[in-house]
């Protein structure tokens, strides 16, 4: 898995390196795609299916008030855009799977300080992805943080989950709950911990395509996403985010300035 995640955050590095306004998002999906390919991987989002339906890209891309599961399309990306982007790589047996959400000039400062607050919740989550804490723990230290704390709406409708061999797999990993609640956690067990925070309203709506998910009074949604191991002490984070935040720093076209 970790090496499957390590292709995963080289991907968004490469993205970010290049993002820039005028860009599709049909055209990300197809450089994610390639360097998934060239890597010895496939991507795991390509063809997933739940119930009758499959998703035919390789990456989610979601702009502005889509939460998640957008489709890429024809669409430019232009200043002040927002840009979340899912991948998943399946290789050796086993998936990556991590997000980060983009800033494409400058979206304004209460855009910001969502991009912040969503990108610090992930990591109040994981500090509770330790031996002796239980999923509820987790869950509680998002919605704290997000929504006590800062009074954006956490997406009830979508979840985190455990990962590994299956893209999906139990327990899942919601982003609201209550301390002490849900099954225990156990060094070893593999979870893809995933605040989806919005800036308005937690409810959201599906679109016609039956998979793009977007926020109901149409603001903006931040989506930040790591896989991690469960370890006792401390949780051993599988993705990384580093080298993304190196190059989205060089990227003139993208704004960096919030952690």
């Amino acid at each position: 898995m970790r090496h499957s995640n390590s292709i995963v955050s080289a991907c968004h590095s490469e993205i970010a390196k290049v993002l820039k306004p005028g860009m599709t998002t049909i055209y990300i999906n197809g450089l994610v795609e390639t360097f998934i390919r060239d890597n010895g991987g496939v991507p795991s989002f390509l063809n997933y299916k739940v119930g009758d339906q499959r998703f035919p890209f390789s990456a989610c891309i979601s702009v502005n008030d889509a939460v998640v599961h957008g489709f890429p399309n024809n669409r430019e990306l232009k200043e002040g855009d927002i840009v979340s982007i899912d991948i998943g790589v399946f290789k050796n047996g086993f998936h990556g799977d991590s997000a980060y959400t983009f800033a494409i000039g400058d979206p304004g400062e209460e855009v910001m300080q969502l991009l912040k607050v969503t990108k610090e919740s992930l990591y109040k989550g994981i500090e509770k992805a330790v031996f002796g804490c239980r999923v509820g723990d987790i869950s509680w230290a998002i919605q704290e943080h997000t929504e006590r704390k800062h009074k954006y709406g956490v997406v009830r409708d979508l979840v985190g989950h455990g990962v590994g061999r299956n893209l999906h797999e139990d327990p899942q990993v919601p982003n609201f709950g209550k301390r002490g609640n849900g099954p225990k956690l156990n060094p070893g067990i593999t979870l893809a911990i995933e605040p989806m925070i919005n800036m308005g309203t937690k409810d959201v709506y599906y679109e016609k395509d039956g998979w793009t998910v977007r926020t109901r009074d149409g603001k903006p949604s931040a989506h930040y996403e790591h896989s991690v191991c469960v370890q006792k002490g401390k949780a051993d984070i599988l993705s990384s985010f580093k080298d993304i935040e190196t190059a989205e720093k060089a990227n003139a076209n993208l704004r960096s300035d919030y952690y």
